[in-house]
């Protein structure tokens, strides 16, 4: 039920609804190859994929990581498919069944970086086509300066709603293809870049027809229907594609014989034995999953320990020599964040004018779809173009008896420059990198029944004339005294628990 939301809300994924009906529709003109197997000892590979399934499934139910369930679940058809008719069915059905990964959401955390990857590469080379143009244009991060008009390419132009469907519709092309594996690897893979070019022209188009009659080019039904027109032509070029390699085997197809679906597949119905056979591997399979269900239950039953912790509200806005004043997010930005507690707090010194901007949101648990995010998901979206990631280690300030491990990214928009330190603090750990915390609420929720954590943020401005070294040491003083601060209010590993 999950995926079928994701295919109503997100646009990204709203194929997933034909996904299953094509895999079902391979699988059934082929069905006069299939033979069910009548004994035990031929079902026991479909048995070890089941079972295999079924673990991914309980500790992605255990950690809430749904996308790990989702896979399970194909694994788990997978193995019945096995075991019904036998490891060597696997040449026939295999295909089909693999196609419906191409019906699994990504988890947010890779959506976003992947959305925001793709806002960088096709801002930059739709501006490339507006330039060739002979139009003047200034790109900051992901907004393009057009002079009188600004025009932000977000989310929702970065290129993955062709991807996803382009994707499944290359695999399934280069599936039917009549050519050699090397080619069909191509024409998948193909599909990635065709994106990226095509959704840029898009975005080149739309900033010289904007450059020519206005803010309306981009906006509305003529947005929309710029959308589709680029599809229709990635589709084109895929065929294109195809054809060329034709030409390049000898074969010299026409269009319309690319991806035939073989007669032979349909042909001979003569041979099909409908009947399923029950044996002794069919009535394990129910045991298994009936046991299975139980253990399911029990985990979405299944509460987190909460561990105690004061409120942001209570932080204190004097640390040593820096006074703070408090921020506030908009009701929009949390119901985004589906965060528990934050703080968004302005520190500065009144004697040397320095400043440090500090963000925290906190999060009593990290399940079903709710998690921190990244500030490399964020930062682009708002102009900002990050010129230097790197990580530090700060052996001299430590934070649940641990020296802090941090990310050091410079950023940039027009001739504003900021420092911004960031870290995922989880359960007693400073972590650096978005798929170690993936990999940590894993863990610490099958040993320690907990998926509290936080992000940590600390930006400072950056002047013209300022050495980078000065700015790193002033965030590094202000962190010596926030972090005297932070375990009251992020708990560490062995916090108390309500």
């Amino acid at each position: 039920m999950i995926m079928v939301k994701v295919w109503i809300d997100v646009e990204e994924y709203g194929h997933g609804f034909f996904i299953p009906i094509i895999t079902a529709y391979f699988l059934w003109i082929r069905r006069s190859e299939l033979r069910f197997v009548d004994e035990f000892k031929a079902a026991i590979p479909g048995l070890s994929i089941v079972l295999l399934g079924l673990v991914l499934g309980f500790l992605g139910g255990l950690a809430t990581m749904k996308t790990l369930e989702q896979y399970a679940f194909i694994i788990c058809l997978f193995g019945i498919f096995t075991m019904a008719f036998g490891w060597k069915a696997l040449k026939i059905g295999g295909i089909p069944l693999l196609f419906l990964i191409f019906m699994v959401p990504f988890p947010n955390f890779i959506l976003n970086n992947l959305s925001a990857k793709l806002q960088l590469i096709s801002s930059w080379l739709g501006v490339e086509f507006i330039r060739a143009c002979d139009i003047m244009v200034y790109l900051e991060g992901n907004v393009i300066d057009l002079g009188i008009y600004k025009l932000q390419v977000v989310d929702a132009c970065s290129g993955l709603r062709y991807l996803f469907p382009l994707a499944s519709l290359s695999f399934l092309c280069a599936y039917l293809f009549r050519g050699p594996v090397w080619q069909k690897f191509l024409i998948f893979l193909s599909s990635a870049p065709l994106t990226i070019f095509m959704n840029s022209f898009r975005i080149g188009v739309i900033g010289i027809l904007v450059d020519n009659w206005g803010t309306d080019m981009a906006e509305g039904f003529l947005h929309d229907f710029e959308g589709w027109i680029v599809f229709l032509l990635c589709m084109a070029l895929l065929f294109i594609e195809m054809w060329l390699f034709s030409r390049l085997n000898g074969t010299k197809l026409a269009f319309s014989e690319l991806v035939l679906i073989p007669t032979e597949w349909s042909s001979d119905h003569s041979k099909l034995n409908p009947k399923p056979v029950l044996n002794k591997a069919l009535v394990f399979l129910l045991g298994l999953l009936l046991t299975s269900a139980i253990g399911f239950n029990y985990i979405q039953e299944r509460e987190d320990i909460i561990p105690v912790r004061k409120p942001f509200l209570n932080f204190p806005l004097q640390l040593g020599r820096w006074q703070g004043r408090n921020e506030y997010l908009d009701q929009f930005y949390l119901k985004e964040l589906k965060l528990t507690d934050y703080a968004i707090i302005n520190f500065a010194q009144q004697d040397t004018g320095a400043s440090v901007n500090f963000y925290s949101a906190y999060y009593q648990a990290q399940r079903r779809g709710v998690a921190v995010h990244s500030p490399k998901g964020c930062m682009p979206g708002g102009g900002w173009e990050m010129t230097d990631i790197s990580q530090l280690n700060l052996p001299d300030i430590q934070l649940d008896d641990a020296s802090l491990n941090v990310n050091r990214v410079v950023i940039q928009k027009g001739s504003n420059k900021q420092l911004v330190y960031y870290w995922f603090q989880q359960r007693g750990r400073s972590i650096t990198n978005e798929y170690l915390v993936k990999w940590y609420l894993f863990t610490d929720a099958l040993t320690m029944n907990r998926t509290d954590g936080s992000l940590i943020r600390l930006v400072t401005g950056v002047s013209e004339t300022e050495d980078l070294k000065f700015a790193d040491q002033r965030l590094q003083t202000f962190m010596k005294d926030l972090v005297k601060e932070l375990p009251d209010y992020i708990p560490g590993k062995n916090s108390q628990i309500k």
